[in-house]
């Protein structure tokens, strides 16, 4: 996709990858709908555009509630006058609890926001896009929908199901203007546990820095993806991380699962 002057819807567009996301797009000289619940983040997103602002509409939305995301569209058009890509980057993460201690009310939410805030988004915006010349619907799973990560198993699902949603979406649109992009982050600097209203596990600094594949910077990831866009990438491996899990996984998964499971089970309590 040519981004120039295109009008890009992105959610969680308040904080960490999704601002960057927002800024990135200014850059490319996109105009922007930016989407997330909390309002003062979404401002300091928008001032943080500085000389750009004026290309910036601010949309208080909770992706979950569905009525909501179908007015979302009218909005959008009343600020721009059009609109052609949306950028579902909104997501939360689950405690870091196996499923046998996960309460159904966080697997719900998690469900919630991950998987149907993203559909409601699509089937909002998709009758619209396929009346432009050019679209593109951008999905983020993450290097967990396609490798099991325990203490995150149902948020996984969440993100897997996006990704098979993704794919499929990729396979129905191929003969129309609307290209399709899944992207797979690894590990990125972000404030999504917080977000998420999760106290999980932190690693320690000095484990951090002593790990060979360091953490993305959120702008970092976020350059990645609009090149993915750029190029209709239909899959985006976000972080030498997420590249490498990918590859380890599809050539020996039990192996692969057995090496998570192993990192990950100090971090599980007992």
């Amino acid at each position: 996709m040519n981004i120039q002057n295109k009008v890009i819807v992105v959610t969680g567009a308040g904080n960490g990858m999704g601002r960057e996301l927002v800024l990135a797009l200014l850059g490319k000289g996109a105009r922007v709908a930016a989407v997330d619940m909390r309002e003062a983040t979404l401002n300091e997103t928008k001032q943080l555009a500085g000389v750009k602002a004026e290309h910036v509409s601010t949309h208080v939305l909770d992706i979950t509630d569905k009525a909501a995301v179908e007015a979302l569209p009218k909005d959008v058009i009343a600020k721009h006058g059009n609109v052609d890509g949306i950028i579902n980057n909104a997501g939360i993460i689950q405690p870091f609890v196996r499923v046998n201690d996960l309460e159904y009310e966080t697997i719900n939410r998690v469900i919630n926001v991950n998987f149907y805030g993203a559909l409601y988004m699509i089937k909002t915006f998709l009758p619209l896009f396929l009346k432009r010349p050019e679209a593109h619907i951008v999905n983020t799973s993450s290097m967990g929908g396609f490798l099991p990560v325990p203490g995150q198993s149902v948020y996984g699902a969440s993100k897997a199901a996006i990704k098979l949603l993704t794919e499929g979406l990729y396979a129905e649109l191929a003969h129309t203007n609307v290209r399709v992009s899944a992207v797979f982050p690894g590990a990125i600097q972000t404030n999504i546990t917080s977000n998420s209203g999760v106290k999980g596990p932190e690693l320690p600094k000095s484990n951090t820095q002593s790990q060979s594949i360091k953490m993305l910077s959120a702008k970092d990831a976020a350059d990645i993806i609009i090149r993915g866009i750029e190029k209709n990438k239909p899959l985006i491996y976000v972080g030498q991380d997420s590249k490498l899990m990918n590859m380890l996984y599809r050539l020996n998964p039990t192996f692969a699962t057995n090496l998570i499971a192993k990192k990950m089970r100090s971090l599980l309590p007992e």
